[in-house]
């Protein structure tokens, strides 16, 4: 002890900045981590071992540890020679479950309920997660079920047809579910193909893309589906699809398909409406990198360096947060959405769970959810990888809220792993920041001008 004092002391009084081991993840010296390994990440300018171990850092110091961890408490002692610190990590001991998996229960009557709220998804399936959204109902939609499982009820949508809604979603009504469709309105504007269905009543409804679009309306006319198919290819000469929208206003269903867009050649990103989304923000500060920085803070500095780099280039751009703010996912859609935004663009930071290595994750990936959107998020992807020099991480479809945004071709882009001890080293740089925003702008110029 006395000789870790003198030396404190002596850095003190020789002027030498005695830099000790950050850690940045775990976020407090002792916590519980239900996983078979977790990781140490942060940095350090000297050398420094971990129960004995030397740890390997990269030039500017960042470092991501892996360790595995054992039933009960886990002792980890930092040692860089003048101080050490000890971490404890508890992993619980795993549950039993007795007992089988819920199974289907079929009803002897149908039963008729309706949503409470608005954007509940109707699912293929009855799970909470994965690629399963068929449509996202208002609230006021009434539905005949026919069993349940796992939390949900079983929709009956036609004799062919069935999906699934939390039972937390819905209430029990009495009402005939039927509605009656009493025809419906096209307006051709200079941006929409525009469909207006007059309904009685609000129905559950699916919208399938592709180069023929085909809504389905349920309950309607005695039960049997309503289903129109445009031919969106035919009607846009062959060109591909730039967003669409089905929503209730009133009674009456509202369909939007949009219109491609006008591209000047020379200039792609002309008059180009594109949101930018700089995620998390506030209290919700997101992932912490090697050295400290919140994930929020990143995202935007590099969401302001894209608003600059696209409006040079000509574009109308939109940010759905300028400031160190908290904002909703829904409201981020929702502004979005007001502001006829024809490309939604979320800038995050990855990171990762506890039993994945975070040496091994590096570089950039694209999420998307809706089949248009795929397209631009590799046209995006392509160009990073190859400006930036970063590790191609892929482009995956996922439900996340920011994607799921059909009025415009969303996407989410992770620029880099910042639990990466390289690419924490790059996104924490200004030219980095700067070079990410020129490589996704050329990206989105490069999908406009592929037009097909």
């Amino acid at each position: 002890m006395k000789n870790i004092l003198l030396s404190l002391l002596l850095c003190l009084f020789s002027g030498v900045v005695c830099e000790a081991v950050e850690v940045v993840y775990p976020r407090a010296q002792n916590v519980t981590i239900n996983s078979g390994s977790t990781f140490f990440v942060g940095n350090s300018q000297k050398d420094f071992k971990i129960n004995g171990q030397k740890i390997p850092r990269n030039k500017k110091g960042a470092f991501a540890y892996v360790v595995e961890l054992n039933v009960g408490e886990n002792v980890f002692t930092f040692d860089d020679s003048i101080q050490k610190q000890i971490y404890k990590i508890t992993r619980p001991a795993p549950k039993t479950y007795s007992g089988t998996s819920s199974e289907q229960i079929d009803f002897s009557d149908y039963k008729i309920v309706m949503t409470s709220s608005d954007n509940i998804p109707l699912r293929s399936t009855p799970v909470d997660a994965g690629i399963n959204r068929l449509s996202h109902l208002p609230s006021g939609v009434m539905l005949t079920v026919s069993g349940e499982k796992n939390g949900f009820y079983k929709v009956l949508l036609d004799n062919n047809e069935t999906g699934w809604v939390a039972k937390s979603s819905v209430i029990a009504v009495k009402e005939n579910p039927a509605a009656n469709l009493k025809g419906y309105d096209y307006i051709d504007t200079d941006e929409f193909f525009i469909f207006v269905f007059h309904l009685d009543k609000k129905v559950p409804f699916v919208i399938e893309e592709g180069s023929t679009m085909s809504l389905k309306l349920y309950n309607v006319n005695n039960y049997a589906p309503y289903e129109m198919q445009f031919p969106y290819s035919e009607a846009a000469g062959s060109e591909k699809l730039y967003g669409y929208s089905g929503e209730f206003a009133g009674n009456d269903f509202i369909w939007k398909i949009r219109k491609p867009l006008k591209i000047d050649q020379k200039h792609p990103l002309k008059g180009v409406k594109i949101a930018i989304d700089a995620g998390h923000g506030g209290a919700e500060c997101g992932a912490i990198s090697c050295f400290g920085e919140k994930e929020k803070d990143i995202n935007l500095s590099i969401s302001k360096y894209l608003r600059k780099e696209l409006q040079k280039r000509g574009a109308d751009v939109y940010m759905t947060r300028t400031h160190d703010t908290y904002h909703g996912l829904r409201e981020r859609i929702d502004n979005a959405n007001e502001k006829n935004s024809v490309i939604l663009i979320s800038i995050h930071g990855n990171a990762l769970p506890d039993n994945l290595d975070p040496n091994k994750n590096k570089g950039t990936s694209i999420f998307y959810y809706y089949d248009m959107a795929k397209p631009l998020a590799e046209s995006i992807l392509k160009t990073m990888t190859k400006q930036l020099g970063m590790n191609n991480d892929k482009i995956r479809q996922a439900s996340l809220a920011l994607v799921r945004n059909t009025n415009a071709l969303s996407i989410l882009i992770e620029v880099g792993y910042l639990i990466n001890p390289d690419d924490s080293v790059l996104l924490r740089e200004a030219d980095f920041q700067k070079a990410a925003a020129v490589s996704i702008a050329d990206g989105i110029e490069n999908y406009l001008l592929s037009r097909k």
